[in-house]
């Protein structure tokens, strides 16, 4: 068989460090990059060792060579990218979130259903065999409270994208969709979503504290910033087993486990499974096995955090 073939979509950091996991994946390789930007396509190319640069994304989309597309523009061009791709059958795994709005977030959602065609939010803290071990261990009994943050400070700049509102900035798309993240996968969607925090000059969130509720009690403290740096780890409590997840909790390297009657049980992450590598295997097996989603990270899963997320800015208007 040969190598699963990605296009990458830009060429800034996300796609260079993604890009050299795929590179580095037993039976993956990087075909092409794409950019609107010629010179910087074929730099990266040359980097990732790929055939192809293109200078616009709907050539990167039109390569034959390409089995998979991998969006790592700023998030308001995501929907431009996705939609090319999917127009050309090429499965798409998109950096999070989704998109820059829930409009354009379920349009995406919409074309590729409609075309068939597989559709996945790279959201790897999904695909970390730590957080998937906390999500399946029924030692936790009821899960009754997540709490994670994700903050750091970052001095005000307008052109910098996660300041730039037209970039789709701010420190929930970016930064909370983690904690928010954790907290959906642990508990599901919450019946209730009470926020405060403050908008930069040019009305961009600049930090959020949220309690999500949940029927009987059950709840998340979660929180963003890019004013201060926070902790950037998490815990979780059950009714049986509480997990302590070390910073950075959306990618840990190590949890650690303990509980009445439960001996403190630490639990490493193998190397060979770190950073982007399961998302990209979900993506390579779905497109095998013909599926058009993930069941690890679903599309509705992903319109419901666009929702929440789109909720949270709106109480801090």
């Amino acid at each position: 068989m040969r190598d699963f073939a990605w296009g990458i979509a830009a060429t800034g950091g996300i796609a260079r460090t993604v890009g050299a996991a795929i590179a580095a994946e037993p039976g993956m390789r990087v075909a092409a990059v794409g950019s609107r930007d010629l010179g910087r396509a074929r730099a990266l190319a040359a980097t990732l060792g790929a055939e192809s640069a293109h200078g616009s994304y709907e050539q990167l989309c039109a390569d034959p060579a390409v089995d998979a597309v991998y969006v790592a523009t700023p998030h308001a061009q995501h929907l431009q990218v996705a939609e090319a791709a999917i127009a050309h059958g090429k499965a798409v795994l998109c950096e999070k979130p989704l998109a820059a709005t829930v409009e354009d977030a379920a349009t995406m959602v919409r074309l590729a259903r409609e075309a068939g065609v597989f559709l996945m939010e790279a959201m790897w803290m999904r695909f970390n065999p730590l957080i998937r071990l906390i999500a399946a261990d029924e030692r936790f009994g009821e899960i009754r409270s997540v709490q994670a943050s994700f903050g750091f400070a970052l001095p005000y700049d307008p052109a910098h994208r996660l300041w730039a509102p037209e970039l789709g900035g701010g420190a929930l798309l970016d930064l909370g969709i983690y904690p928010f993240g954790l907290a959906q996968l642990l508990l599901g969607r919450p019946a209730g979503l009470h926020v405060t925090g403050s908008l930069a000059s040019n009305g961009v969130d600049a930090e959020t504290a949220g309690v999500l509720t949940y029927p009987g009690g059950r709840h998340a403290l979660v929180a963003t910033s890019l004013l201060a740096d926070y902790p950037n780890d998490a815990r979780v409590v059950g009714t049986g087993l509480r997990a302590e997840i070390p910073a950075p909790f959306w990618a840990p390297q190590r949890i650690v486990l303990s509980g009445p009657g439960v001996e403190r049980e630490e639990h490493v992450l193998d190397p060979a499974d770190n950073g982007y590598a399961g998302e990209l295997r979900e993506v390579r097996a779905a497109v095998a096995e013909g599926r058009t989603e993930s069941a690890i990270m679903p599309l509705d899963e992903s319109l419901a955090m666009m929702g929440l997320l789109a909720e949270a800015r709106g109480q801090l208007a």
